[in-house]
């Protein structure tokens, strides 16, 4: 099978494209043909020796796939072969194959298709842990949401609707802003040329917003907790910008505000039932059309170099994706 690798750390330049052994399922496993996987910041982190984990060399980057089940091994009863599915790993899915534990693996809704279903469950399940799980978020509260063009940041900006928020989309862009409005923004916030506190201030009558979506970083993360409401709750989610904030502490005194961080691959390892949980009502939602990713370019799997330097060029609206000659 073909396989994208990554023989030394360094980011896009390093990936190489060669043939290597095909997998098979142990027990407990799914072996998935993979038709479409999903490019996230976390596969550039990880091919710069960046990210939480750091797999011995080589590795295929990529946790996040959609693809037929061609095989399971002994204990798997909630997949069989043929079945469409998403499967999930922290690494290897820039490949024509992946084996996943069967935890890891969720059946495809009717009517939604593999490219698609690929773009679906990391930037989901980010945004549905934080809203739901750590903000909280209730019908009638006003989100902010950084960042808001990316994969997460539109899932964000959805499921806000979905929840009843109101929703402020802030990214650098009037073309990324246009994005968000078109997926349910109420309000939208430029903020290369605008003030972020006082347009988050204005926007909520000086009262500020209740919950702040931050996969950003840098500067903006003071900037927007400045512009939060009383007992608002700003959620650390990334850092896109690749700068880690210094907040000022005095800030979360002075607002009776919370700083929240959100770790969504270690929630659903520590949490599976709840994962699960929240799962099941993403998936009602995707097959109800009530949330959509945007998957604003697919590329081969030959060329996963340029789709990951589009995610750190920043220039991507919604998700990028791979797809595999099996892809029809």
């Amino acid at each position: 099978m073909k396989a994208v690798l990554c023989k030394a750390l360094g980011g896009p330049e390093q990936l190489v494209v060669e043939e290597v052994p095909g997998l098979t399922a142990g027990a407990g496993e799914v072996l998935i043909e993979v038709h479409a996987a999903a490019v996230n910041f976390p596969d550039l982190l990880i091919t710069q020796g960046k990210y939480q984990f750091k797999p011995p060399l080589p590795f295929s980057p990529g946790g996040e796939v959609a693809g037929v089940v061609r095989a399971v091994g002994s204990g798997v009863t909630a997949v069989k072969p043929g079945d469409r599915v998403i499967g999930s790993a922290v690494w290897g899915g820039y490949a024509e194959e992946l084996v996943v534990d069967a935890s890891r693996v969720t059946l495809v809704p009717e009517g939604v298709d593999l490219a698609t279903a690929s773009a679906f469950l990391t930037v989901y399940g980010t945004s549905y842990h934080a809203l739901v799980d750590r903000a909280a978020l209730r019908p009638g509260e006003t989100l902010a949401v950084l960042g808001a063009a990316g994969g997460v940041g539109l899932a964000a900006v959805q499921l806000g609707k979905a929840l009843g928020a109101r929703v402020i989309a802030c990214a650098s862009a009037d073309d990324k802003l246009a994005v968000c409005r078109e997926h349910g923004a109420d309000e939208v916030v430029n903020y290369a040329r605008e003030d972020l506190k006082e347009r988050l201030k204005q926007l909520t009558g000086g009262e500020g917003v209740d919950v702040i979506y931050d996969p950003v970083g840098g500067a903006y993360a003071e900037a927007a907790l400045r512009g939060i409401a009383w007992k608002g709750r700003l959620l650390v989610v990334g850092f896109a910008s690749g700068e880690i904030p210094r907040i000022p502490l005095n800030l979360t005194l002075l607002k009776g505000c919370q700083i929240v961080g959100v770790f969504w691959g270690a929630f659903t390892a520590r949490e599976p039932e709840r994962y699960r949980e929240g799962l099941t009502e993403l998936l009602q939602w995707l097959a109800a059309g009530r949330i959509r990713p945007v998957v604003s370019e697919t590329f081969p799997l030959e060329r996963a170099a340029d789709a990951l330097r589009a995610i750190e060029a920043r220039t991507v609206k919604g998700k990028v994706v791979l797809v595999t000659s099996h892809h029809g």
